[in-house]
């Protein structure tokens, strides 16, 4: 393993302007100020721009975004996990301690990438809402131009890679519409998770490359690999093509979302380093922030979370698996470092690092308490709760690889935001919220290791970047008149000198499942709603009004709303004018289904071959628990076929030497009695659910060939899970075969029909 990390020093010069003459938002015929003649002896030419280009030298921009990190994680911010690449960054840039979210993913990104506020962007909490408000219906407006939009007619060159999560589930189909995915909004290049996901399989992830699914890597590499790798394409090709022209990458890798996916000796780097349980951690991590600077000194642990267990109570057997589990996130944020070191080394090698921002936010929201008790993310009822802990005991040896779907408990959530309280969906608190930021532009002429305290978020991201390159906001992209920014730049903090300047960010709110907060002038106040869902709030209904003063209460230790009643009343006169401004109202518990929202549902559906060998239908309403019936219309097979006919994770028809087999990652299994035809067939699977039990029918050309009664629920999943035909995505469901078994016959298409 190769750590090798950047060495360089870092050379001044300033920002250059881009005229606003260039700053065209359309590309129509320009105006012919030429003359045409009958000859070309009698004719004038003339060549206009039609194209915004950057002024030489302008800075190359990235931004980097993690994904379910906490402000107490990386080693830059006092945290215990290594992060050698981000420590060079901080070293050689600053560091901002007062840097917020919103608190969820979906609701980060709308804001980091438009500057607005995410219900002003319609992203009031998740792309999977379905209610009908302008700040909850997920359609990012084309009026909020987006930080790609925005560069590309400032002359840049745009990519995004990663996770992108800022469009409609419903567009996240091969039909779209992709006028919101990445390269619709902007970007000239995307390669990354389907852009309406938030997570998934980093070793078998659905990748794609503009609005194209790629082919599963013949090499076998980690989605983080994949993206660094293909980042560092972008920004070679473009250089080499146009070596004058600026870029700017918006690179956003899965890390630290669960699964925690990583080769085994990132995660062996850590063997035994947690042992000593998550309140040890969150200990030594306050004491390396103190020493740091990174918060005040005589700044105390808060009161621990009332979901968290004691360590020191925890059976031995419990606490191996849960030190594990967080050697697992370590081993992934560390080698997530280093794929973004690569990146930087590339930058250093080529002669562009001096002359490019980098901005890195340690989070896109707090780290995540969604693993509950034992660190395991569905739910479950609790007479199960010794079963699925004996069986991550068992695989723990393997956890990060393709087997595995690694998390951690609460209470490693709880050591992760160190020192604060709560975690991600928790917009009221600043465990939820606050993360840690790094800014880095050598030809900036930053104070090297500084330390800024001054109030920023998320949202203040665009208008930073367009001071720092001095771009123009323009006020009209591809037609749509632009709304103003939201945010406020805080330029003003990354060119000081030193910290002593003032905050020019004097308000923000905060609202995610109607828990709301809002600081004003150091102040901050809080209104927990305590009726939301057990997953969000846990064993914490919290429904008392909370105030603070951040300005001497770093982590929100001494609530003063019975000492200032009347400054509590003014900050909700505040929080309510916000409110209705921003499109928050109506303030919703979590998902709160609108009963009158346009249910788009299908009973039938046919899933093309087309030339290929294979197809897939990777979003959809599936089956929601109702009967169904699939199947599978070959063209050309026989005795001899042998292959996929239809997969997900959970199950897979197959064909073995001719005969077709049903089976369940769970080891039921229905073998065809009878074997595939010469030429032509139909080969169906009825699924019929009746006393929590799955029944199973299989057929050949309407002929019943077999069944099988089983506990496996067998649905067609709606989302991640793409519904594969002709072959196998990720792992077999059983040793019968190995992935990806191409059919070796001919599939025209597969039809499923939904009992509604």
């Amino acid at each position: 393993m190769n750590k090798t990390r950047i060495i360089g020093g870092l050379a001044a010069s300033g920002a250059l302007l881009v005229p606003a003459t260039l700053l065209a938002q359309h590309s129509p015929v320009a105006p012919f100020k030429g003359k045409i003649g009958k000859t070309v002896e009698d004719t004038k030419t003339d060549y206009p721009a039609h194209n915004p280009v950057a002024r030489l030298g302008a800075p190359n921009v990235i931004w980097i975004l993690l994904d379910d990190t906490g402000f107490g994680v990386s080693s830059c911010f006092g945290g215990l996990v290594e992060t050698p690449t981000f420590d060079y960054l901080a070293e050689n840039g600053l560091r901002f301690n007062n840097f917020h979210t919103a608190s969820i993913s979906a609701a980060t990104r709308a804001a980091i990438l438009t500057g607005r506020n995410h219900h002003s962007s319609h992203m009031g909490r998740f792309n999977d809402d379905k209610y009908g408000a302008p700040g909850y219906d997920t359609y990012l407006p084309m009026e909020n131009g987006t930080i790609a939009e925005v560069l590309r007619e400032n002359g840049y060159a745009t990519f995004c890679v990663g996770k992108y999560n800022a469009i409609p589930v419903v567009d996240g189909t091969n039909a779209g519409p992709f006028n919101r995915w990445p390269t619709g909004r902007g970007f000239d290049h995307y390669y990354g998770f389907n852009p309406a996901s938030g997570s998934g399989d980093q070793w078998h992830p659905l990748m794609y490359h503009d609005t194209h699914r790629e082919p599963e890597d013949p090499q076998g590499r980690v989605a983080t690999t994949r993206l660094a790798d293909e980042a560092i394409n972008y920004i070679a090709e473009q250089k080499t093509a146009a070596p004058d022209k600026p870029f700017f990458l918006y690179f956003a890798p899965g890390t630290a979302h669960t699964p925690f996916h990583v080769d085994k000796e990132w995660i062996d780097m850590y063997k035994g380093k947690f042992d000593d349980g998550w309140h040890e951690y969150a200990r030594k991590t306050l004491e390396n922030q103190i020493r740091m600077g990174i918060v005040p000194e005589g700044t105390e642990l808060p009161i621990p979370n009332l979901d968290v267990q004691d360590w020191s109570t925890i059976p031995a057997d419990e606490r191996a698996l849960y030190a594990r589990q967080m050697e697992t996130f370590a081993g992934f944020m560390t080698h997530t470092d280093y794929e973004i070191g690569r990146i930087v080394e590339f930058l250093r090698r080529s002669g562009m690092l001096d002359n490019t921002i980098i901005m890195v936010a340690l989070g896109d929201n707090g780290p995540s308490g969604e693993g509950g008790r034992i660190g395991y993310k569905e739910a479950y009822h609790p007479s199960k709760e010794r079963a699925l802990l004996d069986g991550e005991i068992a695989k723990m040896d393997h956890y990060g690889d393709e087997r595995t779907w690694p998390f951690y408990p609460v209470g490693w959530a709880q050591a992760c935001a160190t020192p604060f309280r709560y975690y991600k969906k928790w917009a009221d608190y600043e465990g939820g919220t606050r993360d840690g930021l790094i800014v880095f532009y050598p030809n900036g002429g930053l104070e090297k290791g500084g330390i800024r305290t001054q109030y920023t978020h998320v949202v203040d991201f665009l208008p930073t970047t367009l001071e720092l390159t001095g771009s123009t906001m323009p006020g009209t992209i591809n037609g749509y008149k632009q709304t103003p920014l939201e945010g406020v730049s805080f330029a003003y903090a990354v060119k000081s000198p030193d910290n002593n300047i003032t905050d020019r960010k004097t308000v923000q709110y905060y609202e995610m499942n109607a828990s709301y907060a809002l600081y004003k002038d150091g102040w901050k106040v809080q209104f927990p709603n305590g009726a939301v869902n057990k997953q969000v709030r846990g064993f914490y209904p919290d429904t008392d009004v909370h105030l603070y003063n951040l300005r001497e209460d770093f982590n929100e230790s001494h609530d003063l709303a019975a000492q200032y009643p009347a400054k509590v009343k003014k900050m909700l006169k505040e929080f309510d004018k916000l409110a209705r401004k921003y499109n928050i109202y109506p303030l919703k518990n979590g998902k709160d289904a609108d009963p009158n929202y346009p249910q788009i549902t299908r009973s039938h559906y046919d899933v093309y071959v087309g030339a290929r060998s294979w197809g897939e239908y990777p979003y959809g309403d599936g089956s929601q628990g109702k009967p169904y019936t699939m199947s599978i219309y070959i063209d050309e097979a026989g005795p001899a076929a042998n292959g996929i006919l239809a997969s997900q994770k959970g199950w897979a028809l197959y064909v073995l030497d001719g005969y077709p087999v049903y089976a369940s990652v769970n080891g039921s299994k229905i073998v065809s009695s009878k074997a595939l035809p010469e030429g032509s067939s139909v080969v169906t699977v009825k699924i019929d659910y009746a006393d929590k039990k799955t029944k199973a029918t299989l057929l050949v050309d309407g002929e019943k060939v077999g069944s099988m009664t089983t506990g496996a629920k067998l649905l067609i999943a709606p989302k991640a899970n793409a519904l594969n035909i002709g072959r196998q995505w990720g792992l077999p469901v059983n040793e019968d075969y190995e992935s990806p078994f191409l059919f070796s016959g001919k599939i025209f298409k597969a039809s499923i029909d939904v009992e509604r």
